[in-house]
């Protein structure tokens, strides 16, 4: 038994619009039409969730694609899912050190934020991580061209 386009968006919460895009780009199949509405296999639940996994990783939908292979099983480079957790990590302890800062700044005695040497402390450091953000992005621009 089949699905419908409307079950399958009615099921995975995602809008018909979004189902269709993402059959342009390859990533999900109909098996045909019933009427003018296209019609899918139930296993297209599983991919869609796997698709959704990889997108709140933070792949892009070019690089989902090239993680199946082209009888539609998976095929994911382990490497790249451990690079992409790497970046995760960093990507935490940037948000944890935004965090404390931020509760730091909500709650801090001093008259004046700029009065606290904890609150300048935090300032230099994010002034600093700016910084070597402009130049490593810098650098790789330059080794791109």
């Amino acid at each position: 038994m089949f699905l419908d386009i409307s079950e399958v968006a009615r099921r995975s919460g995602l809008p018909a619009s979004t189902l269709r895009h993402y059959e342009e780009k390859g990533l999900i199949r109909s098996v045909g039409r019933h009427g003018l509405r296209r019609q899918f296999e139930r296993d297209v639940l599983e991919r869609l969730s796997l698709i959704a996994l990889g997108r709140r990783a933070g792949f892009s939908l070019d690089e989902i694609a090239e993680m199946f292979a082209p009888d539609g099983q998976p095929r994911i480079d382990r490497e790249r899912l451990s690079a992409r957790a790497d970046e995760l990590d960093r990507t935490v302890v940037r948000l944890a050190a935004l965090r404390d800062a931020l509760r730091h700044a909500a709650a801090c005695p001093a008259p004046s934020h700029m009065d606290c040497p904890t609150f300048r402390r935090l300032l230099a450091a994010a002034g600093a991580r700016q910084a070597r953000g402009r130049s490593s992005s810098k650098a790789a621009s330059a080794r791109r061209t």
